[in-house]
């Protein structure tokens, strides 16, 4: 009997603990789970509640009652030390749970100390996390009866750019429809060394794509940002040029400020040698799992990817939701062979799928391999974009609600653009 323990339960954590409970032995083995959160929450659709277009509840699912439906044990509690030496991990109410196969699915740590005044307790919102994104909902309520200057963007180091180019468009659409965007200027504050990069080089077209939109939109851009600081009501930044060098400084005013923090690995990881690297991002080989401890893998955002470039400013590469379901599902049928004595063999597809909302429209972008030279580039914007997106939205949470284990992102027809999921 095999006892595989997955830690962490968002996008990546919860699709694990269902395809390997559908892939272990049924008599033999046991999944457990292990998240501090009584609930999965849909991340994509953060940008949503932060103006109001949905609500907390609207993207949660209770893990409790379908974990025990699917005969899943479900540990609520936070997780502050991985033991890999010892197989265990130790749990914040004392306890400890004991492991034979261990998938760290954590997410990230958002790192907003790194910035002065940066984060939900500083001065700007946040939608990295639904609690975060219910508190600007809030802030929103009362910024529209009073607007003034917004400043969106991505701080040095991020990796997830994606949703910050979200924001901004959905922020000036619910803006439009209020018919007070004539009272509110933005500008979009990013690391990037050009619009539409992405962490990924661009996508196809994605720099004039996105340069038009925001363009259109009226929204201004500074890219190549280094944000020093951020005051109550002020944004202190430094551009710099191709190679480096201070450009100019700016001091943006704002009454409405979110930005994408950098990520770090989550404190119960960081600093375990041979398990992280320096940011405390797990160390996975082609089948994702760690070199050192053989019997640990790790999916998702909490996984060490180098950045594609050296670019002016740092910036990562994201791990997109096509990419992360990809890895699930390499891992799962890793640990089943090692399960039946066998070797892993096999090997995620790391490509992009991205439903980028803009509010009354969308961009829709696809990498294959994620990162260049690519098999595959595709872009197109369309208002068929922004109803996938929804469409998407509700499909995975009733999945999720529901405990069924699909390969979600290949039921959007994938493979009919020469996109496999698996090779071995």
């Amino acid at each position: 009997m095999a006892r595989i323990v997955i830690l962490g339960a968002g996008i990546g954590g919860i699709p694990m603990a269902l395809e390997m409970k559908h892939l272990a032995r049924k008599k033999q083995d046991e999944v457990v789970l292990i998240s501090d959160s009584p609930t999965f929450h849909f991340v994509p659709s953060n940008p949503w509640v932060a103006v109001g277009w949905r609500k907390p509840e609207d993207i949660k699912v209770e893990l409790a009652p379908m974990l025990k439906k699917r005969k899943i044990e479900f540990i609520q509690q936070k997780a502050t030390k991985v033991d890999p030496a010892n197989n265990r991990i130790e749990l914040a109410d004392g306890s400890s749970v004991n492991y034979d196969f261990l998938v760290i699915a954590t997410g990230p740590r958002l790192a907003f100390d790194e910035v002065p005044g940066f984060g939900p307790h500083g001065h700007t919102q946040s939608v990295c996390h639904v609690d975060h994104a219910a508190e600007a909902m809030e802030f929103w309520d009362g910024f529209v009866k009073d607007p003034g200057p917004v400043v969106v963007g991505s701080v040095q180091g991020a990796s997830c750019f994606g949703p910050a180019y979200e924001y901004a468009f959905i922020a000036d659409t619910d803006l439009r429809r209020r018919k007070i965007r004539d009272k509110v200027p933005m500008t979009f504050v990013t690391s990037e060394p050009y619009i539409g990069h992405l962490g990924l080089g661009g996508v196809g077209d994605s720099k004039g794509l996105l340069e038009s939109e925001l363009r259109d939109r009226h929204i201004k851009w500074i890219t190549n940002a280094k944000v020093d600081k951020i005051e109550a009501g002020k944004m202190f930044v430094t551009e710099v040029d191709d190679d480096g060098k201070e450009k100019k400084k700016h001091e943006l005013p704002f009454k409405h400020c979110m930005m994408i923090p950098a990520f770090t690995g989550v404190d119960a990881v960081r600093g375990i040698e041979g398990l992280v690297n320096p940011r405390g991002f797990v160390i996975v080989d082609e089948y994702q799992r760690n070199p050192t401890f053989k019997n640990v893998y790790s999916v998702g955002v909490c996984i060490a990817i180098p950045p594609l470039e050296q670019t002016p400013v740092p910036t990562g590469v994201p791990k997109t939701g096509y990419m992360i379901e990809s890895m699930v599902t390499a891992t799962a049928h890793n640990i089943r062979e090692q399960l039946d004595g066998k070797e892993p063999s096999f090997k995620g597809t790391w490509a992009a799928l991205c439903l980028a909302d803009m509010g009354d429209t969308g961009a829709a972008f696809i990498a294959q391999p994620q990162i260049p030279p690519r098999n595959v580039t595709w872009a197109k914007k369309g208002r068929w974009v922004h109803l996938a997106k929804i469409a998407f939205e509700k499909y995975f949470l009733r999945k999720v609600r529901k405990g069924i284990s699909e390969p979600i992102y290949e039921r959007l027809g994938l493979k009919a653009l020469g996109i496999v999921r698996l090779k071995n």
